[in-house]
């Protein structure tokens, strides 16, 4: 039962994060239908396209029907960087872009105060609400009249202050000084009042929470704003991280990535054409392959580590194995989908055994091997990375977790962002690669 419970309270703090996410998930829906609106008012204003594509009229299933639009690719990148300077302050968009900000400058709201005998006074409390690392001196305040003394408090954009109302007053706490009302609405110990500027609670002990308005900018230590992070990388270009420049974290990422995607294909794929052409090694290997594939490369990072240290060779092991059984199982499947009727042919033709394993077999199992070979390119890219987390000297998943270690919240969202444009890059490299030595996938 214990186990229901905390499913279910995991649930629920689930749908809640998911229901308060829903507005920011609706609006950028929207956005995307508005941009789509916009350019196809905007395109029947351009030239119409005469072309096979332009003509058909059925689209569902066709996949040379579909192709990605350039414009939506280049809108959606664009709107995110504009949503995320948008929503950090960028110097590098219109102040008129910039979401609400939060509030910086002088307030004050008013309190009043009851003693023990059920006099009550009125004072004022003035708040100086300032950016992080701006110097203010106290001012120089009217003490005001009564029992009850005006009080001043300082604090930073983003943060809250405690501030014991009866420091300066002439009852004090334990005289039974308590605050019983808050720019005229009456407060309970656990009650809050909001003003346009700050939200003030009365804590159980009679102590005031002050919270200024954060707005919707996050805050740098969360998310910095696109130049900082444009600034920090050039930063660790030139003077380099953890003894290492930023080139050299790169590059060794990459090459443990080639050097284990090449050994995984080395290995793969002859295993998958030897399980696609015979029935004695598709039983020998196939109860392995089919155990290992659903196995994620993540959990063998302990086993790795025991067997071959932290060290390169550690990484290299994991890093084949990622791409051996993906690699099996795309030329398996290559092998496997080669039509019949083009064996047949061959025969027909007086072709050997030979012949067809290398006019037939092998270009057309060729389309399926390079898929199997983006898959596990990703796969591996994206586990060397996670295997730097735990365990390396140099790389970009180390270069990442040292910096969360010590909150560079700019140097890991540059890393991110490296090790996507470095994983999209891999992947049209790919592409590229296959248009050019298999011109024929998907002409029959």
């Amino acid at each position: 039962m214990e186990l229901f419970s905390a499913l279910g309270a995991e649930l629920l703090a689930i749908m809640g994060t998911v229901i308060k996410a829903l507005p920011f998930i609706v609006g950028y829906v929207v956005l995307i239908l508005a941009c789509l609106l916009i350019w196809n008012a905007v395109r029947k204003f351009l030239t119409p396209k005469k072309d096979y594509g332009s003509l058909k009229t059925v689209t569902f299933g066709d996949e040379s029907a579909v192709s990605s639009n350039l414009v939506a690719s280049v809108v959606s990148i664009v709107l995110i960087f504009v949503l995320w300077g948008a929503f950090t302050g960028s110097k590098l968009l219109p102040s008129f872009l910039h979401a609400p900000g939060p509030f910086t400058g002088d307030t004050e709201f008013s309190i009043t105060v009851e003693d023990g005998n059920g006099n009550q006074n009125d004072s004022s409390v003035y708040v100086a609400v300032r950016p992080a690392g701006a110097d203010d001196v106290e001012p120089n305040i009217e003490a005001g009249d009564g029992f009850a003394k005006n009080d001043f408090i300082l604090i930073e954009a983003y943060r809250s202050e405690l501030l014991r109302t009866d420091r300066n007053d002439e009852v004090s706490r334990e005289d039974g000084n308590v605050v019983v009302a808050i720019n005229g609405e009456a407060v309970v110990p656990g009650s809050e009042v909001s003003t346009s500027d700050l939200n003030v609670s009365l804590t159980r002990r009679g102590t005031l929470n002050i919270t200024p308005n954060p707005g919707w900018q996050m805050e740098p230590i969360w998310l910095p704003a696109p130049e900082r992070v444009w600034q920090r990388m050039g930063e660790i270009a030139t003077e380099g991280f953890r003894n290492s420049t930023l080139a050299e974290h790169l590059g060794f990422s990459l090459f443990r990535v080639i050097v284990g995607f090449a050994l995984g294909a080395l290995v793969g794929i002859p295993l998958g054409y030897a399980m696609g052409l015979s029935d004695w090694f598709r039983g020998w290997f196939d109860p392995i392959v089919e155990f290992m594939r659903p196995v994620p490369p993540l959990a063998l990072i302990p086993l790795v580590i025991l067997w071959a240290g932290i060290g390169e060779s550690g990484k290299i092991i994991l890093l084949f194995l990622a791409a051996l059984w993906i690699m099996a199982i795309g030329a398996r499947s290559g092998v496997s989908g080669v039509r019949i009727t083009k064996v047949h042919a061959a025969y027909s033709l007086g072709a050997s055994k030979r012949q067809i394993m290398q006019y037939v077999i092998i270009p057309n199992s060729l389309p399926e091997i390079f898929t199997a070979a983006r898959v596990a390119m990703g796969v591996c890219w994206g586990t060397v990375v996670a295997a730097e987390l735990v365990a390396a000297e140099k790389g970009a998943g180390m270069m990442i977790m040292t910096a969360s270690k010590f909150q560079n919240t700019d140097i890991v969202i540059m890393g991110i962002i490296l090790i996507g444009v470095i994983g999209f890059g891999i992947d049209m490299l790919m592409r590229w690669v296959e248009r050019i030595l298999v011109p024929w996938k998907g002409k029959g």
